[in-house]
């Protein structure tokens, strides 16, 4: 981006700012929101199904680990803030879930297409994008069966009044890239934007009106990509990430506008918001400083220091064995000077930069200000 582009960005953060803090009401269009993803957008439903996640996970907003691949909130937990709702309860959680303003489908390691393998193969996530759909299906089913006061669950006419959102297609993309490089990802890719398509029509038959699908992020300027995907030298440009890489989610991201246009035309009573997460994150990984931030393309939370802290034979918050000493992938001091919280996932200052955009609406196609739908709330 050139330095126009960073300070319009600036501008654009400044303005959210102040149109949030001077909102005294909380009117708001959407009264719940329903969440389609990856860990990107996971509060905890992964980890609800398969208990594990330790520190230093969640250590920034909440003090211990939530369930959320990050230091702290996610777009999606800013996002409800903005709104005036509560966090998302995953689905999947059993324990102390309250489903009255929407509920979270996004699973750690979820595709949009259906896996064709195992969790404890390859660590893919059994709850694609369809299972999620169904799951969806049947959360509006409970809700008109059983809906009454004190249930924890919405009104059965809140399905209409409701922000769908999407965040996922990262790991369809990423999880074959070291194996049959972007040539062999690009062949299923279609049916990725297709499968996306598709859903969306089925949430609109169900009552959705408001769709919110966030594109793929430059994972050309991840560490953990930057470490263990093929490239030369040649292929890094100045701010230290990969070009191909980076071009090919390009590419990805323009054929998903392309269709979400097509659906918008079909669907004529619908929202079908395009979000350019791609561009608002590419200026942060380039222009960090220019941000509040000091990192870009090295992890809060790794191991091995250098340019990266990434080592992919240790995650976060794991001890291994390497060359006979027990090491740990331990956290920053400071992740709110980081991009990248563990080398895969945004850390909670860049998400909050993020949302700041979307709120925006001027990264979105078409532009879609939320303040004209929401007395914003602000976001601390």
């Amino acid at each position: 981006m050139t330095s126009m582009a960073s300070t319009n960005f600036l501008v654009f953060f400044t303005l959210v700012l102040l149109c949030m803090i001077g909102s005294s009401r909380s009117k708001c269009d959407f009264e719940a929101i329903f969440n389609f993803g990856d860990s990107n957008s996971d509060t905890g439903g992964f980890w609800a199904a398969f208990p594990s996640q330790s520190g230093p996970f969640g250590m920034t907003y909440f003090n211990k680990p939530v369930g959320r691949a990050t230091d702290g909130r996610l777009i999606v937990d800013f996002l409800a803030q903005a709104l005036g709702l509560p966090f998302l309860s995953p689905y999947l959680q059993s324990i102390g879930s309250d489903y009255t303003h929407g509920a979270n489908y996004a699973t750690l390691a979820s595709t949009v297409l259906l896996p064709n393998t195992s969790l404890f193969v390859t660590g893919i996530s059994p709850f694609s994008l369809a299972i999620q759909l169904n799951q969806m299906k049947q959360f509006k089913t409970k809700v008109n069966q059983v809906h009454e006061q004190g249930s924890k669950l919405p009104s059965p006419d809140i399905f209409g009044k409701s922000l769908y959102t999407f965040y996922i297609g990262q790991n369809d993309f990423t999880s074959n890239l070291a194996s049959i490089g972007i040539g062999g990802v690009q062949q299923y890719l279609p049916q990725v934007v297709s499968q996306i398509a598709a859903t969306i029509k089925e949430l609109y038959n169900l009552g959705g009106r408001t769709f919110l699908v966030l594109n793929l992020a430059p994972v050309g300027c991840y560490p953990s990509f930057l470490v263990q995907l093929p490239h030369n030298s040649s292929d890094i440009d100045e701010f230290g990430c990969l070009v191909s890489y980076n071009n090919a989610v390009r590419e990805y991201n323009n054929m998903l506008k392309q269709s979400l246009r097509q659906i918008r035309e079909s669907l004529s009573d619908a929202s079908v918001v395009y979000v350019d997460t791609f561009t608002v994150l590419l200026e942060l990984f380039q222009h960090p400083t220019s941000h509040g931030l000091k990192y870009g393309t090295k992890a809060c939370c790794g191991y091995g220091g250098g340019d990266y802290n990434f080592d992919p034979r240790v995650y976060c918050g794991n001890s291994k064995e390497i060359n006979g000493r027990k090491v740990t992938a331990t956290a920053c001091n400071d992740p709110y000077n980081y991009v990248s919280w563990d080398g895969i996932h945004a850390s909670e200052a860049a998400n909050k930069l993020t949302t700041f955009a979307i709120l925006n609406g001027s990264y979105s196609d078409p532009p879609f200000p939320f303040q004209e739908h929401c007395d914003l709330q602000p976001i601390h």
